[in-house]
């Protein structure tokens, strides 16, 4: 499979899925952090950086796992990798 921008959508209905899930005092920083890596995920200078990658990397068949978006929220959810 490729990176595409539905993987980055599905990323972050991950990651705001476990932000509302963070209540406690000393979850807060957290998922302040978990905001801000949302932040980037929906920044156009990210989007336009996947879709070069996604391009070079689909080009050379370099891309092995679904999506670095998602990678990324199931290593912070602690997710399995299917």
């Amino acid at each position: 499979c490729t990176c595409s921008f539905l993987d980055t959508d599905r990323a972050l209905v991950l990651l705001e899925e476990y932000c509302k899930k963070l209540r406690k005092p000393e979850e807060q920083q957290l998922k302040k952090a978990i905001r801000k890596v949302m932040g980037i995920f929906k920044s156009s200078l990210f989007q336009a950086l996947l879709g070069s990658f996604t391009k070079k990397a689909t080009r050379h068949g370099t891309i092995s796992y679904p999506s670095l978006p998602a990678a990324v929220a199931y290593d912070v959810l602690g997710c399995p990798k299917d």
